[in-house]
């Protein structure tokens, strides 16, 4: 009698333990989650202010199309890879439109007329923070990716994430583009 009430015991704390491992795991996937949203709610922003922006800077510098075209390019793909939730991708568009973004920033030296323009130093200055509001939610959302990921391989964790089915997260990752030094002679000159 007492083996059997010890074996309901074990089983009823092996239960719990369980169920315990279960719902930390669910808080982190919902954590990669929120993070994933909030990095979305600042893509759909600057989705919605490049336009703007580029439609600005087209009133002044009617030579400089091919940059204003970059610009808008990368913004497709970024908007792609954000509807398509594929975070490789989205990491490589990121550069691009980072890039495109700093080209357009330097070529605008160039215009006096337009660095004056209020509506573009409103829209710089917007843009500006929404990339630096990206940025820290980058690293909040590779944070939560990390914390998950280990917590699905470490032991006695990963038991209860394959029983239930739950994954591991990408990192979002930067392209290399992103990575090297500015060429700021270069973006002067072109």
């Amino acid at each position: 009698m007492s083996g059997l009430l010890v074996f309901f015991i074990v089983l009823g704390l092996l239960a719990v333990f369980v169920i315990f491992l279960f719902n930390q795991l669910v808080t982190l996937k919902h954590a990669v989650g929120k993070a994933w949203s909030n990095i979305d709610v600042l893509l759909k922003q600057r989705h919605d202010e490049l336009p703007k922006l580029v439609e600005t800077c087209k009133q002044y510098m009617q030579f400089e199309q091919e940059t204003l075209e970059k610009v808008m390019q990368a913004r497709s793909q970024v908007a792609s890879a954000r509807a398509s939730h594929d975070i490789p991708a989205l990491g490589q568009a990121e550069g691009a439109l980072r890039l495109g973004l700093g080209n357009l920033f330097a070529v605008a030296e160039a215009y006096p007329e337009l660095k004056t323009n209020e509506t573009f130093k409103h829209l710089q200055a917007r843009i500006t923070g929404l990339e630096n509001a990206i940025a820290d939610r980058r690293e909040f959302y590779n944070d939560s990716v990390n914390v998950n990921n280990v917590r699905v391989e470490q032991f006695p964790d990963t038991v209860v994430a394959r029983l239930f089915g739950f994954r591991q997260f990408p990192l979002l990752r930067f392209a290399a583009e992103e990575k090297k030094d500015v060429d700021l002679k270069q973006l002067f000159n072109s």
